[in-house]
């Protein structure tokens, strides 16, 4: 622990249960293993978040169980990791399966490109991480105070470049995980070896990270990954086809807490430039640096968003650089221009085929209009290639061969997604965090509430001949960030039951934060407030203007003149 760091007495309730943890151990192997409950303790409830546990409860079901004299409807959400979002076939039919048997029946994919699997009963979660394990796949360090899981742009077989960063972006992954061997003891049964070395956490230490750090890797001219979002991000530079090294940027973060002007979203800086080979080493000191001198009195201020503005970008680079163990060169010239996936078929540099399928909300499962489970289900038995998840929520059906297309293509067909990808430029860039009903820190709907809004936003666009335009629009059912709703053109945060706020004009590329035009709106409140805002733009957009560019040039500065003659 750093000196500048305050006395034991002052830290978070959070900092004295990692510390006394032994390592993420705990309680928890007695407790999961207790069938007298469906829920563990608070403090086990912490650390099970290092080894990719949720515990939940169903919402819905809340208040008719008080009712009955009844305790909550406890499960928990497992999140896996996976770096870069790459999943073999095999590793998808178990996922598929587990969610079947053991789970909710759907999956769920993140904005951090990886599965949820929800609604898995206390006893169930040992069976799962097993038959995980089976397949190479574990939930290590998806959530908790630790990096999580790395993003990069998917499907590698783009370019070689795109294959460089994501063979970087795994290794990262790694290097960067826990060293302790809480997970396997606990889940997969390995035995604790007598008189061996002291177990320790050379990076991390006995009491991890003040909170969670994200980090994520990007290929220019798409910033799918919304790299201004992350702790830590590096953005590739190419030259003539060429990996040369990449753009280092610190500091960036979507959560904030409504009414607390010290907890705010926050774009990451641009520090310096690094050598491939440098990669690993400059994370680490960022990470380390963070350890070090991160609020671990206040968790609402200690991300490392916060760090760098209480002490200074100068000062924090200069600290990352000592400790790296050298100097970081100039920044690159760099440009983003869009954010969302190729959606439909295309061909790989190596000749493959691979085809992005529109997931909204992210949640994979069966409906009446559209059979997506089954889909991908027969896809990954006959793919020769595997599935890749995007930062937006969808899923690449990818290294599809020629010989193997049109079997997928019929698949597709049938099951009512062949035409899916025909959706609004809108639709095409939504994304929503889960909210209600498992997420105990949702204060309103999201994924539930988005169709019904999409579909009244979409005649409104239809209407001024806008329906294919490419607009950005995220909703969360809390001001936490998850589906990065700072970063949308149209910003929809939940506030109350049925409340929201919404934030306008961010840049559509995702490098300029939106800003707060309207709060407590109603979903249709929400839609009435954007209609003549949209009809203004399709008649007085300048050439090539995106809406929140449009948002940021005229409609923020009418409201801000009015609030300042109100």
């Amino acid at each position: 622990m750093n000196a500048e760091q305050s006395s034991p007495k002052s830290l978070s309730v959070n900092e004295a249960i990692k510390d006394s943890s032994r390592l993420l151990r705990g309680t928890i192997a007695g407790e999961m293993a207790d069938p007298s409950t469906g829920a563990i303790s608070e403090a086990n409830s912490q650390l099970t978040k290092f080894h990719g546990l949720y515990l939940q409860d169903d919402r819905d079901l809340r208040l008719e169980l008080r009712k009955q004299g009844k305790g909550k409807a406890f499960a928990f959400m497992l999140r896996v990791r996976l770096p870069g979002g790459c999943c073999t076939n095999r590793q998808y039919l178990m996922l598929d399966r587990l969610a079947d048997e053991r789970g909710s029946g759907t999956l769920r994919l993140t904005t951090r490109q990886t599965f949820q699997l929800h609604g898995i009963l206390k006893g169930n979660v040992k069976p799962v991480i097993q038959a995980m394990h089976t397949v190479l796949l574990d939930s290590i360090g998806a959530c908790g105070d630790v990096n999580r899981n790395v993003m990069a742009p998917p499907n590698p077989e783009q370019s070689l470049v795109h294959q460089q960063v994501y063979e970087l972006a795994r290794s990262f992954s790694e290097a960067m995980l826990p060293r302790t061997r809480a997970y396997h003891e606990i889940w997969l049964d390995e035995q604790l070896v007598a008189g061996g070395e002291p177990e320790v956490e050379p990076l991390y230490g006995a009491t991890y990270l003040p909170r969670k750090f994200k980090t994520a890797f990007a290929v220019p001219p798409s910033n799918d990954v919304d790299l201004f979002s992350n702790d830590l991000g590096f953005s590739a530079i190419v030259d003539n086809g060429r990996l040369t090294g990449f753009n280092v940027a610190v500091g960036g973060g979507m959560g904030m807490s409504h009414g607390n002007a010290e907890t705010f979203p926050r774009l990451a800086d641009v520090i310096g430039f690094v050598l491939p080979d440098q990669v690993t080493t400059l994370g680490a000191a960022v990470i380390a640096a963070q350890r070090d001198y991160g609020d671990r009195v206040n968790r609402k201020h200690a991300r490392l968003k916060y760090t760098i503005e209480d002490r200074g970008l100068d000062w924090f680079k200069a600290e990352v650089e000592r400790r790296a163990g050298f100097h970081l060169q100039p920044a690159r010239p760099c440009e983003f221009t869009e954010i969302a996936d190729r959606y439909g078929w295309h061909r790989n540099a190596d000749g493959s085929w691979f085809f992005v399928l529109f997931v909204l909300s992210g949640r994979i499962r069966d409906t009446a209009q559209q059979q997506m489970k089954t889909a991908l289900r027969e896809i990954a038995q006959i793919n020769d290639g595997d599935l890749r998840l995007t930062p937006s929520q969808n899923i690449s059906i990818s290294g599809v061969t020629d010989a193997t297309k049109p079997a997928i293509e019929g698949i597709l067909a049938r099951c009512g997604l062949a035409t899916q990808n025909r959706q609004s430029g809108l639709r095409l860039n939504t994304l929503a965090c889960v909210a209600l009903p498992t997420c105990g820190l949702a204060l309103a709907e999201s994924e539930r509430a988005l169709p019904p809004l999409l579909e009244k936003l979409e005649a409104v666009l239809d209407d001024c001949g806008l329906r294919h335009d490419a607009i950005s629009l995220r909703m969360t059912g809390c001001p936490n960030g998850c589906a990065r709703p700072y970063l949308a053109e149209i910003g929809i945060v939940g506030k109350a039951p049925n409340k929201y706020h919404l934030y306008l004009g961010a840049r559509y590329e995702g490098t300029r934060l939106n800003q707060l035009y309207a709060e407590s709106l109603t979903p249709d409140e929400i839609v009435a407030t954007l209609t003549p805002i949209i009809r203004r733009y399709a008649l007085e957009r300048a050439a090539g203007e995106r809406f929140g560019d449009f948002c940021h040039r005229t409609v923020l500065p009418e409201r801000q003149r009015g609030a300042a003659g109100g």
